[in-house]
């Protein structure tokens, strides 16, 4: 799904998609529309997904938790790709840090399961098989069965170990880009992979920055400072870690038939996780 495509969508269920400016293309199109942000799903598949994440929206809500609210409780269906509306947040005063994540985190990996909705383990290699789908014949067969193999390989293993912190709810993608300082404070954004799982999950997400997406090392200290634990020190840390290269690899396949720039950087994860070298950087494209 391109911006033409996602446009033609919005404009399918209803809304102004002349007025609408896209704010980011991955999984989702996301679009500024007036007072409302859109989000419109890059395929049918990801319709209970939306679903989950609307209701997530509502129990953060009445649990105080500092999140994006929902308009509506139920997504939109245009076309067959699910739409969901959100409030927009006020301007940004400044860019998020990893500081402003760990209080959020705190708050989050405190609360107990939600009553009467039933979260989802972490599947974070659960996507690898439809991205690599996506890709179909812009990438190698052969680095495709590798990530197979890594998948099938790192699976059991994370699904074994055992945890310092108490399991329970997540966000499942905890990096700064999902979180929005506005004039009341940091943010919560993009619900789409809370989950309940181990905790560690959501540690381990800036740990890789650190290593593979030049995250300043202070950076990284004044986060795990913040949130009271640095993760590297669990002996399950390179288990989860290696589990999210095969994930974040795969999802860079699904840019590869319409993106030069993401096949490119397809092939350089690759190379990297083919090597065994944990210290080749990674890169947006």
């Amino acid at each position: 799904m391109d911006e033409a495509r996602a446009r033609e969508i919005l404009a399918a269920a209803g809304l102004r998609a002349a007025d609408a400016r896209l704010l980011a293309l991955g999984e989702n199109a996301v679009f500024a529309l007036g007072d409302l942000v859109v989000k419109v799903g890059r395929d049918a598949e990801l319709l209970p997904r939306a679903e989950r994440e609307l209701a997530l929206a509502g129990w953060l809500e009445s649990a105080g938790v500092p999140a994006v609210r929902a308009v509506e409780a139920e997504p939109l269906v245009a076309e067959g790709h699910p739409v969901t509306l959100w409030h927009r947040l006020p301007e940004a005063v400044r860019p998020a840090e990893p500081r402003d994540l760990a209080p959020l985190l705190r708050v989050v990996h405190a609360l107990p399961e939600p009553a009467g909705l039933a979260l989802p383990r972490r599947e974070l290699l659960g996507g690898v098989e439809r991205w690599l789908r996506l890709a179909g014949d812009a990438i190698d067969p052969a680095d495709a069965a590798f990530l197979r193999e890594r998948r099938d390989s790192f699976a059991p293993a994370a699904a074994a170990l055992t945890p310092h912190l108490t399991p329970g709810p997540i966000h499942g993608d905890a990096l700064p880009r999902n979180v929005h300082v506005g004039p009341d404070g940091p943010v919560l954004v993009d619900l789409e992979t809370f989950s309940s799982d181990l905790r560690e999950h959501d540690l381990v997400v800036l740990a890789l920055s650190r290593d593979r997406y030049g995250l300043d090392p202070a950076a990284y200290d004044a986060f795990t400072e913040a949130y009271g634990w640095d993760v590297r020190e669990w002996e399950g840390c390179a288990v989860l870690r290696g589990a999210r290269e095969t994930a974040s690899c795969a999802w860079v396949a699904q840019h590869a038939p319409a993106n030069p720039k993401a096949l490119a950087e397809f092939e350089r994860r690759v190379a990297s996780l083919r090597d065994g070298d944990p210290e080749v950087r990674w890169y947006p494209f």
